[in-house]
């Protein structure tokens, strides 16, 4: 599902006289196979968050080679970037990301409207998804109207309304108690196991790192080679 090959990173800091280079990533060589769940962990600063940016396109590599489903994203242009996001992954962040303006009902339809999809079908879809993950009698409610528990469902709803076969979460249990968080976490297994759909987790908590079939470490820009590839057992 992802094949990243001689991955690397640098930010420049500071005006050009003055710039800095700053590397982040280093060679990074990873591959996800379909039907995984897959937890990236590192400290602050290691480079997982910006990994999880290179693979959905929201920043481009200094040099390597991204492929998601046997599709050569690399040189993606941010318009191909875009239709690529909105046809084939889904996304759940930390802080939601929801529209406050919007309702649960229409936050969860956007990426629909976003392809065009014909209204009756969207209601009938978003419907569904709502129910789904438990929140059919909160579609006319506002995100700030929601807990946190509730809004994470939202974002995970949309999420699934196109249908991905892969989920990239950044820390998708940061802003949850613990109560929600094994809601959370059971529900992605769920997903997982009935849909097959392939999980790529950036975390630094080793509760969500558990649920993982594999569990990655990144230190300093660096795979862990001596313990970035194990089973965890079920």
């Amino acid at each position: 599902m992802i094949n990243v090959q001689q991955l690397s990173h640098e930010f420049r800091i500071g005006q050009k006289a003055k710039e800095r280079i700053v590397p982040v990533l280093h060679n990074i060589t990873l591959q996800v196979r379909k039907g995984e769940i897959v937890a990236i962990v590192g400290k602050s600063g290691s480079g997982k968050s910006t990994l999880l940016n290179l693979i959905s396109g929201y920043i481009k590599p200094v040099s390597g080679k991204i492929h998601i489903d046997g599709t050569d994203v690399t040189s993606f242009k941010e318009g191909e970037w875009s239709d690529f996001r909105l046809n084939h992954l889904g996304f759940i962040f930390q802080s939601f990301q929801l529209i406050p303006s919007m309702t649960s009902f229409e936050n969860v339809q956007l990426p629909l409207v976003l392809k065009g999809v014909d209204e009756k079908l969207r209601m009938k879809q978003t419907e569904e998804i709502l129910a789904r993950v438990g929140l059919s009698e909160y579609g006319g409610h506002y995100p700030g109207e929601l807990s946190g528990g509730q809004q994470q469902r939202v974002s995970i709803a949309r999420a699934l309304i196109v249908n991905p076969p892969l989920i990239l979460a950044d820390e998708p249990t940061g802003s949850l108690d613990s109560d929600n968080e094994k809601e959370l976490l059971s529900f992605i297994q769920k997903l997982n196991q009935d849909d097959g759909i392939t999980f790529l987790i950036i975390t630094h908590d080793e509760e969500v790192a558990q649920i993982a079939h594999r569990k990655i470490e990144i230190v300093d820009g660096h795979l862990n080679e001596g313990r970035s590839f194990y089973e965890v057992q079920r």
